[in-house]
């Protein structure tokens, strides 16, 4: 039976309608696998028109795409070429969706012994002799990227991060505190009928295990929290805000941090937010708005070189800036498992080149005394380990521990070493995350 399985019933105890379900499901997958949509669009466009669904129904929908997505690489391999739609959401089904094959093809409609050759699947696999091509067999990965991740962590790491990548991720909130505390929070979200456990490490964290929708609250739309990992609210901690301080979050995007870092700051100081894209920052200043956060200010950058002669005015003036650098996201599979199948094999060594451009750039704001933390959601050496190392060598930076910022106890719990600090699905039960921390010397 999978980790994966489909659930047979409503909360209500209302029946799934199988068909519906299997039709939704199958309509994204086309649009996913045949028209290169994003797995996470294509079911929201095909849920907002299917307004017939139940809420169960919904689920089961998004968690068999997501399971298929998750596991099309191995079910490819066991099947051989590349499938169609029906025959792969079948093997899903069989595999790891519950069902015998004679059930799943009846139900997908194929051919008796369509499925056939996912017989012996578990044998054929463990039979494979190179430990990285197996880790891919198993664990449903490129092979690039399953010899990419043996190389950087070792076997037993690397097999354990992508089983954990492969689990569904838990549905993380941090409390505003600039409108509540996280008891209160879970108070009310408790009469709001949505269940909620303090999270392991984050002490603005809580762990949501009800059926309702977060983002349909009132305590949302209220602005009591926003949704966001627990590793990112981590980085975030790290990065040491406090009132009064001149901070840049160049890499901002839909203000996810910046949010957490204003909350750090009581709404006092400045928190400048740049991107290029400015339609994220449009939404970052959206979700400001819901947040009552009045500190954050926001700029659009143009990509590359152009954006130096914008940023002059600010140079050696930041008290702390945050260089949430875009990466391979490879520590977010959980969230996102398709990412591993668009991505080719020479994408983290171009992110890391970005990166050192980035950190180069951004690290020219810092004042005096100011801190730098560089970070990615990526789990790949050459975007954190070897760009960290690149920021080292930069004039005037010298490392920063984080136990100044997280603090002794937490800095410990979260496995932080000196001025690093790495998260990861199998040892946090967060995404995986990178940081690392330089001050400037006065």
């Amino acid at each position: 039976m999978s980790r994966s399985a489909t659930p047979h019933r409503t909360r209500a105890n209302r029946p799934l309608r199988q068909d519906l379900v299997d039709s939704a499901v199958l309509e994204v997958l086309g649009r996913v696998r045949e028209q290169g949509w994003l797995a996470d669009r294509a079911l929201e466009m095909v849920l907002r028109r299917e307004t017939r669904l139940y809420s169960g129904e919904r689920r089961a929908a998004a968690e068999a795409l997501y399971g298929v997505v998750r596991w099309q690489g191995q079910l490819e391999w066991l099947l051989g070429g590349r499938p169609g739609i029906a025959e792969i959401y079948a093997a899903w089904l069989a595999r790891h969706g519950g069902l015998s094959a004679p059930e799943a093809e009846r139900r997908t409609g194929l051919r008796r012994g369509a499925l056939s050759p996912l017989a012996g699947a578990d044998g054929r696999i463990a039979a494979v002799a190179d430990p990285a091509n197996r880790l891919a067999a198993e664990e449903s990965l490129p092979p690039w990227l399953a010899r990419q991740l043996v190389a950087d962590l070792g076997l037993d790491e690397a097999r354990s991060l992508a089983r954990a990548s492969n689990e569904r991720a838990p549905l993380t909130v941090r409390a505003n505190l600039l409108r509540t505390t996280r008891d209160a929070l879970r108070d009310r979200l408790g009469r709001e009928r949505m269940a909620a456990e303090p999270a392991r490490l984050s002490p603005w964290g809580l762990a949501l295990t009800g059926h309702a929708n977060a983002f349909s609250l009132p305590a949302f739309r209220e602005g009591l929290f926003e949704v966001q990992d627990e590793g990112s609210q981590l980085v975030a901690l790290a990065c040491g805000a406090r009132p009064g301080m001149k901070v840049v979050d160049a890499c901002a995007g839909a203000g996810g941090k910046s949010l957490a870092l204003a909350a750090e700051m009581h709404n006092r100081g400045e928190i400048l937010a740049l991107d290029v894209d400015p339609g994220r920052l449009e939404e970052a200043r959206r979700r400001a708005r819901r947040a009552g956060v009045h500190n954050l200010r926001t700029r659009a950058l143009p990509p590359g070189p152009e954006a130096d002669l914008l940023l002059r005015d600010s140079e050696g003036k930041a008290d702390l800036v945050l260089v949430d650098a875009p990466c391979s996201g490879l520590g977010t599979l959980r969230r996102k498992p398709d990412a591993r199948w668009r991505l080719a094999p020479g994408d983290p060594e171009r992110f890391a080149a970005t990166q050192r451009e980035l950190v180069l750039r951004f690290s020219r704001m810092l004042a005096p005394g100011g801190r730098l933390v560089y970070a990615t959601c990526s789990v790949t050496r050459v975007e954190n380990e070897e760009v960290a190392a690149f920021a080292s060598e930069l004039p005037g930076l010298r490392p920063f521990p984080l136990a100044g910022t997280l603090g002794e106890d937490l800095a410990r719990e979260a496995g932080a070493e000196g001025n690093r600090l790495r998260l990861s699905p199998q040892r946090h039960g967060t995404d995986g995350f990178f940081a690392v921390a330089f001050e400037r010397g006065r």
